[in-house]
């Protein structure tokens, strides 16, 4: 059994989708397959007109050039697509690392790729890994163009979705909800006899994660009764420990009733404490301090922060198993699945 699976929407046929070809191509645009060969260069000797032409069907058929089928012929290439949005964030680190642990033992090997929390990068890397025919992609999701969905759609390959529950899988999900933990953590600050609770995010967050956080802790506030426009996002994702220190003058301008700031992450809520500190504004008898994570950083301030606690290396490893199963039951890749990673908060020596 693999962890806690949930069956969810089944998609529009219970078989893998086909990959289109270069003869489904060629069909399409009225032209024989070396023209599109020829067409899909860069110097490209076929006239622009039909050039045009064919290009206009690849994107309309999402069609990926197969870089590898010339000298593959078993048509397995042994390792799997891994899309990450950030390389110095230990999260990120610890899934990767457990996800190969469990591929390895499969005789399968990533390919890692970085989006910088960028939709187009993703969208780029999405076309150049399935170029090479990966046997499986894994992202985290951040929210996805509707290029990206249409391919990895289209991919007839596992596509394994991490740290989020989304309302439209693409395919398979291992994660959790953060609308869901993010209201849980402030439902628990406000039970300690918080009121006036401010939320530092980052700047520019709607398709992240951190939107959906920012989310929940809005969704208890208002459910509680209490005023939730105490809101300043700063800094880019992933938000940093400066970030968090530098927006602490703003918020206590803006909001100087503050009793309890819940930052996005655990990183900008040391930089909080760190400038509390400076300021000589005590934690947390003056103002409380809530992260998100359980980071090291948290775990070994002082004080401690309370944060929402996290598994990376489970999602990494599940993941891996998952991979594992659908890769043996080709037939299972049309179902859905759902793995819920449990989240809980955790109340530390940052808040009373």
């Amino acid at each position: 059994m693999i962890g806690n699976i949930n069956e969810a929407c089944v998609s529009h046929t219970d078989k893998p989708s086909r990959s289109v070809t270069m003869r489904d191509v060629a069909r399409a645009a009225g032209v024989s397959r070396m023209t599109v060969s020829r067409a899909l260069k860069k110097d490209s000797p076929v006239s622009k007109e039909t050039r045009d032409r064919i290009l206009q069907v690849v994107r309309d058929m999402n069609y990926v050039p197969d870089q590898v089928a010339g000298s593959l012929t078993t048509r397995k290439t042994g390792f799997v697509a891994v899309l990450v949005p950030s390389l110095n964030n230990l999260h990120f680190a610890e899934t990767v690392q457990s996800l190969t642990e469990e591929l390895e033992t499969l005789g399968l090997q990533i390919l890692l790729g970085h989006t910088d929390y960028s939709a187009d990068r993703e969208e780029d890397l999405v076309q150049v890994m399935l170029r090479r025919r990966p046997e499986a992609i894994v992202l985290s999701y951040d929210g996805h163009s509707e290029r990206t969905r249409s391919l990895l759609s289209d991919a007839g390959i596992p596509v394994v979705e991490l740290w989020e529950r989304p309302d439209e899988p693409i395919g398979h999900t291992i994660g959790f909800s953060n609308f869901q933990a993010a209201g849980d953590m402030t439902r628990a600050l406000i039970d300690l006899g918080y009121q006036n609770i401010a939320f530092l995010g980052e700047a520019a967050d709607d398709w992240t994660r951190g939107s959906e956080r920012r989310a929940g802790f809005l969704a208890a506030m208002d459910s509680a009764g209490l005023k939730s426009h105490r809101i300043v996002q700063a800094g880019k994702p992933p938000m940093s420990i400066e970030d968090g220190a530098g927006a602490v003058q703003e918020l206590l301008d803006r909001f100087p009733d503050t009793d309890c700031i819940f930052c996005v992450s655990d990183a900008p809520a040391f930089g909080v404490l760190s400038a509390l500190k400076a300021k000589g504004i005590s934690v947390p008898d003056e103002i409380g301090v809530a992260g998100f994570g359980n980071f090291e950083v948290s775990r070994f301030s002082e004080p401690t922060i309370s944060t929402v606690i996290v598994d990376p290396k489970r999602i990494g490893s599940e993941a891996g198993r998952l991979i594992g199963a659908l890769l043996a039951s080709p037939e299972a890749i049309g179902t859905n699945k759902r793995i819920d990673i449990p989240v809980v908060p955790e109340l530390r020596k940052s808040t009373k």
